[in-house]
């Protein structure tokens, strides 16, 4: 199973002023993360997309750029990538670039978008939100698997024997599909072959996404796509520390504001100590506490799904630079070798 991080570039929100932290600073700041969690050993790090004022990162593949610079074997991913407001070929040229600097460790992860900003920003409208998704993930794949394009689709001009470059390392780049939890995106995802992540996040109770791992399993062998090459993963939001119980006292404030914010525009009720503290628990999906408990929970959660990747989402409502820097050395140095140590151990 790969284990990495995902960071969204989350601004720090000061709750008696309200000033927001420079975007400037916090960019440097995911250089330095990223480098941390390649140099301590872990599996890949995602950056996400984000048109909105509590987030620095609009274009995640120019950070990844960044980031492909000062890192030597950690995986580069979109954490997503909002496919369905962005032009494929553009996108695929964005990453492919990414795939060469950093020598073959790009991906990309589309999405549709849980945000959705970006929508009116590039002239899109909500009302195609599905056609839109399914048009660019055809013509990504087809310039994926193709250098000369013919293709025509609704919501771009046509393309007649194109060619896109450059080509990403040995012409391919690993795209995943990113889900929220709808059967659609799953059955799409096992239809495709394609691997898939879901975000379960916020508490949800673990058991929730059981029927839908099983879902993209049987739909991945019904379409008859080879097993040797099955991916899925599960992102979720997560801290680590050393003393539990200081952690979460520190984290709760933040994390809570920040569910907040988003929840304004949601119609979500007020995020409560209570859903924090259940989410912290064995079978909710908050992974926020010290080294045991996040080794427990991981191999709790690997057991009931046969997930292939774990990702630690560690930058929600903006922790300190220093907990997040603290937080992926305990992931590399500390949970990461015992989580691989008893996955060895259970699959001999």
């Amino acid at each position: 199973m790969e284990l990495g991080i995902s960071l969204f570039g989350d601004l720090h929100v000061d709750p008696t002023t309200g000033k927001i932290q420079s975007a400037q600073v916090r960019l440097q700041e995911l250089i330095e993360e990223i480098k941390l969690a390649d140099e301590v050993g872990l599996d890949l790090a995602g950056i996400g997309e984000h048109h909105r004022k509590e987030y620095a990162v609009s274009s995640p593949e120019i950070v990844l750029a960044a980031a492909a610079t000062v890192t030597k074997n950690i995986k580069l991913t979109s954490s997503v990538t909002v496919l369905s407001s962005s032009d494929p070929v553009k996108l695929y040229q964005n990453f492919a670039l990414v795939d060469l600097l950093s020598n073959g460790r790009a991906e990309l992860m589309a999405g549709r978008g849980s945000f959705t900003e970006s929508f009116p920003l590039f002239g899109y409208e909500l009302k195609d939100y599905n056609l839109l998704y399914e048009e660019k993930l055809d013509l990504l794949l087809r310039i994926n698997a193709e250098e000369k394009i013919t293709w025509k689709g609704a919501f771009r001009p046509d393309l007649q024997d194109q060619m896109v470059f450059p080509r990403a390392v040995n012409n391919n780049l690993k795209v995943w599909i990113a889900a929220g939890g709808t059967p659609a995106s799953v059955e799409r995802a096992g239809r495709l072959g394609l691997p898939l992540v879901f975000a379960i996040v916020a508490g949800t109770p673990l058991v929730n996404f059981k029927p839908l791992f099983e879902f993209y399993k049987e739909t991945y062998l019904a379409y008859g796509h080879d097993m040797s090459q099955f991916q899925i993963g599960m992102f979720s939001h997560s801290l680590f520390g050393n003393d539990a119980n200081d952690l979460a006292k520190y984290y709760y404030p933040l994390y809570a504001a920040q569910m907040d914010r988003i929840g304004k525009t949601r119609g979500w009720s007020p995020f409560s100590q209570h859903q924090f503290d259940y989410g912290r628990s064995r079978d909710a999906a908050l992974f926020v506490g010290d080294e045991n408990q996040a080794i427990d929970k991981i191999l709790h959660a690997h057991e009931l799904y046969g997930m292939t990747r774990f990702t630690a989402h560690m930058d929600v409502g903006a922790p300190s630079h220093s907990h997040i820097m603290k937080s992926i050395e305990i992931f590399g140095t500390k949970i990461a070798p015992k989580v691989r140590a008893a996955l060895a151990i259970n699959n001999k």
